[in-house]
């Protein structure tokens, strides 16, 4: 029986281990995509954001049964693609949605529930039939399930307040920016947050532009 016990405990030991191993790996990559995605530009953008691709295939490589390396792949697929940009995008978005996918089958909650966060933006902001898979049906229905799981998050508010700016909602998607830029900081994210509320300022006056516009 104490054989077990140690048995048992030693698992456990090497089970947190290896969690917090992959913790600090996720940190690492969250904050070299936080300089690549808000503090680069050009060409240099493009090399970082491939580069840390490939650091998130490793990770994935390494934990094939987490989620976390998943998303973080589709987040950074995702970025690479729109500092892309044109029809070369597509085929990095797509690997972006197929990676987001297979993450949502096995821990959807992972990460506040990043991957629908992730997955509603690429729905909008990704051409329709017949050059590629957008859908702004799929869109709202990602990132409403992104908000009820993670309601006074940053990403997931600037994201579907950017959605409906594009549906022309705009009254509401001042009320999701708004809930946005009162999001509580993230630990280690400063620079994260500093570029996503630059952007949702950005939103918030075009979203008020077209509020008056209306109104003359």
């Amino acid at each position: 029986m104490l054989r077990y016990c140690v048995g048992i405990m030693f698992m456990v030991a090497v089970g947190v281990a290896q969690a917090d191993a992959l913790d600090a790996e996720i940190s690492r990559l969250a904050g070299a995509w936080d300089v690549a995605n808000f503090a680069t530009e050009g060409e240099a953008k493009e090399k970082a954001l491939a580069g840390l691709a490939e650091q998130a295939q490793r990770l994935r490589e390494i934990w094939p049964e987490r989620a976390e390396p998943l998303i973080w792949e589709g987040i950074v697929l995702a970025s690479w693609a729109g500092a892309k940009g044109g029809l070369g995008a597509l085929k990095l978005a797509k690997q972006a949605r197929d990676q987001l996918l297979r993450a949502e089958q096995i821990e959807p909650s992972a990460l506040n529930g990043s991957v629908y966060t992730s997955l509603g933006s690429l729905y909008y902001q990704v051409p329709g039939w017949p050059l590629g898979f957008g859908d702004d049906d799929k869109a709202r229905e990602y990132l409403e399930k992104a908000l009820t799981m993670n309601p006074d998050g940053i990403d997931p508010n600037f994201f579907y307040g950017d959605y409906l700016i594009t549906q022309g909602d705009y009254a509401k998607a001042v009320v999701v920016l708004e809930r946005a830029l009162r999001a509580p900081q993230r630990p280690g994210r400063d620079l994260a947050d500093r570029g996503r509320r630059a952007e949702i300022e950005k939103a918030m006056r075009t979203a008020k532009d077209h509020i008056g516009a209306k109104r003359w």
